[in-house]
């Protein structure tokens, strides 16, 4: 029988470490909170703060903070809601969308020269851990 709680133990921890690593390779000055609201607003587009805060799972005035420094960079912008005249949408800018891209290339980046180490049975069970991971995250 797996020991489900030593197996817990070692994935928080590799985890863990591995997040640790790929944020180095992040560029700017954005914390993690930072980035998943510029994620969430690229895959879903423009959102009410409300939205948004229930996306992210923290408070709205959690929220109205993150997304302020966020538009002291530039890097979203309140605009007018096309369904309701009277309130607002946060949207993600083009510069912001570039950092992304850029981010995300980075990591990508370092992922495959760490893979470049690995033989070819690692890379595959690798790639099928990748799956089960995604499970993970899968609610109930």
């Amino acid at each position: 029988m797996p020991d489900r709680q030593g197996t817990a133990t070692d994935l928080r921890l590799s985890v863990g470490r591995l997040a640790r690593r790929l944020r180095q390779e992040s560029l700017g000055e954005l914390t993690p909170s930072q980035r998943s609201v510029l994620a969430t607003l690229e895959r879903n587009g423009p959102l009410r703060m409300s939205d948004l805060a229930a996306i992210e799972r923290v408070t709205p005035p959690s929220m109205t903070g993150i997304v302020g420094r966020l538009e002291d960079k530039q890097f979203v912008e309140r605009v007018p809601n096309p369904d309701d005249a009277r309130s607002t949408v946060v949207q993600i800018t083009p510069i912001a969308l570039g950092i992304l891209a850029e981010t995300r290339k980075k990591r990508t980046a370092f992922l495959a020269s760490r893979l470049g180490r690995m033989s070819d049975t690692e890379i595959s069970l690798l790639s099928q851990a990748a799956t089960l991971l995604d499970r993970l995250t899968e609610d109930e």
